[in-house]
């Protein structure tokens, strides 16, 4: 489950909350007074969810929400009189009185939302440096020249053998530029 950072003005609302998460099964990584506390904790976990009020001991959420790590989503907690059209469309709003139910289910939403974009990212290919480009086309140039391979039946051979061997794509690259050129 995420890392939950809670922070509210008021001590007995935090501890309210963190009480509240804690017995829905959330990890509370911290409990906080004020936006500098919260910052500081968001730069101890790598990601998290961060719910909060209006207005925190030293900042309203606006600026907690425009210094917090992209990594971080936030769930605010206050009365709607508060929202605006301003509001970062990437946050999360829970108008007061709050309901359990309510903030469990939103937070549990957004841990999944937060676990698919990692999911998402992961996946994506890696992009190569100039550097391990020029490797990767020299061994494939070294392939067509040698064993008159295409460009693209080059690629999928180093791809294969970086399977099979078990190697990154560079190491394989490297590793025919080697044997080729011995």
């Amino acid at each position: 489950m995420a890392n939950v950072i809670v922070a509210f003005s008021k001590p007995e609302d935090a501890r309210s909350i963190k009480n509240i998460l804690a017995r829905s099964g959330f990890s509370v990584a911290a409990v906080c007074n004020s936006g500098t506390q919260a910052l500081t904790q968001m730069g101890n976990l790598s990601s998290g969810l961060v719910v909060c009020g209006y207005r925190l001991a030293d900042m309203l959420y606006r600026e907690l929400h425009d210094n917090m790590p992209s990594e971080f989503a936030m769930l605010m907690i206050s009365s709607p009189s508060k929202w605006d059209s301003n509001m970062p469309p990437d946050m999360v709003c829970l108008p007061m009185p709050l309901k359990v139910h309510d903030l469990v289910s939103t937070l549990e939403m957004m841990a999944q939302a937060q676990a698919r974009r990692r999911r998402r990212e992961r996946q994506k290919p890696k992009k190569r440096s100039d550097q391990e480009k020029r490797v990767m086309d020299q061994a494939k140039k070294l392939l067509m020249e040698r064993n008159g391979m295409s460009e693209n039946e080059a690629h999928r051979y180093i791809q294969k053998c970086s399977m099979d061997s078990g190697t990154n794509l560079m190491e394989t690259a490297q590793m025919v530029i080697s044997l080729i050129n011995i």
